[in-house]
């Protein structure tokens, strides 16, 4: 027998949590939803090589101007 084991406790957080999903079943469905609005695009690779290929290197020293 385990002496550190606690089989009957859950945190206030778990039982909020557990409490919300039992009162809202639609939840979870709705953070999907909001995580592929914002998080989950498709990316254009060949556009992204074109941005980086593109790029200019920056000087030492930024402030410095261009000798003419």
């Amino acid at each position: 027998m385990n002496l550190f084991r606690r089989p009957d406790y859950k945190s206030d957080t778990t039982q909020f949590i557990e409490q919300l999903k039992k009162n809202e079943p639609k939840l979870e469905a709705q953070q999907r939803l909001g995580l592929s609005l914002l998080w989950n695009k498709l990316v254009d690779r060949d556009a992204w090589f074109g941005y980086r290929k593109a790029k200019v290197a920056q000087k030492p020293y930024v402030y410095q101007t261009n000798d003419k």
